[in-house]
């Protein structure tokens, strides 16, 4: 992983705390004000949306609960780093491109080193294996293995967060898996004491049951759909950027070349 990568990475980790601070904040405070009303008043009041969705699920809502906060937390950062703008924007490619058609490799190489953006990056990487004693290619084999080891290493820390999606995706239907056999084996327990189906004593427990597997599958279906999102465009966000970087390389090699390629090609064949 790359300097400003590490940087990148380090400097949204405040963003994620505040998002979770938030959301934890959300989470409690509903609860706790609930609470207070229900130890002042007399008779119980109706149940809240919290209540009937969130509360009524017991403790095993709270980790369903942190894995929705980490969704939310990856799908923002995710958003915000993998833009067209950090990765190839319109402007350092038609810099880049107008150096590359006069051949003037260094002045393409500081002007890539001043864009802190995927495409910057890699040609200021990749660029300095241009080598003019290598005939026609200009040492364009070496170039493109450069520009092929920083995308496979420069991909690393988002495919962490992307992956963080699909590894949100199998946890959370097992933990409302999990509430759903407690509330189950909580109802049959009832029914092993009472002799019969009392529905006020087995509402608590099927209320877990049922509560739990749908905040599961309620965060789990999202992150499932966001990772696959986010992996075809890291993809394709990298793929743009390498296919600019082809094109720099073609405009080159084309002006350093060019006239010498066309002398070979026939203007008729003579019969």
């Amino acid at each position: 992983m790359s300097h400003f990568t590490s940087t990148l990475i380090k400097r949204h980790r405040g963003l994620a705390f505040v998002l979770i601070a938030l959301a934890l904040a959300f989470v409690l405070t509903p609860d706790l004000l609930a609470q207070a009303t229900d130890a002042a008043a007399d008779t119980p009041p109706p149940k809240t949306w919290w209540q009937k969705w969130i509360g009524d699920g017991g403790v095993w809502m709270t980790p369903l609960g942190l894995c929705s906060v980490l969704a939310l937390t990856y799908t923002v950062l995710c958003t915000m780093t993998m833009t067209k703008a950090k990765f190839t924007p319109a402007i350092l490619k038609t810099q880049l491109l107008d150096l590359m058609h006069q051949c003037r490799v260094r002045s393409a190489i500081e002007v890539a080193a001043q864009s802190p953006t995927f495409l910057g990056r890699m040609m200021t990487v990749a660029l300095p294996h241009f080598d003019a004693t290598k005939g026609e290619t200009l040492g364009r084999e070496e170039v493109e293995s450069a520009m092929a080891d920083f995308a496979g290493s420069e991909m690393r820390p988002y495919q962490k967060w992307i992956g963080n999606f699909s590894v949100l995706a199998q946890i959370s239907p097992m933990l409302g898996l999990f509430g759903t056999v407690v509330g189950m084996v909580g109802a049959f327990e009832i029914l092993a004491q009472t002799g019969g189906a009392e529905p006020s004593k087995l509402a608590g427990d099927i209320s877990v049951a049922l509560l739990t597997t749908f905040a599961g599958l309620f965060v789990a279906i999202p992150s499932l759909a966001l990772f696959y999102f986010f992996k075809n465009r890291l993809n394709d966000m990298v793929g743009e950027s390498v296919a600019v970087a082809n094109e720099l390389l073609d405009a080159c090699v084309n002006s350093a070349h060019g006239e010498s390629k066309a002398a070979k090609i026939p203007e008729g064949i003579a019969l």
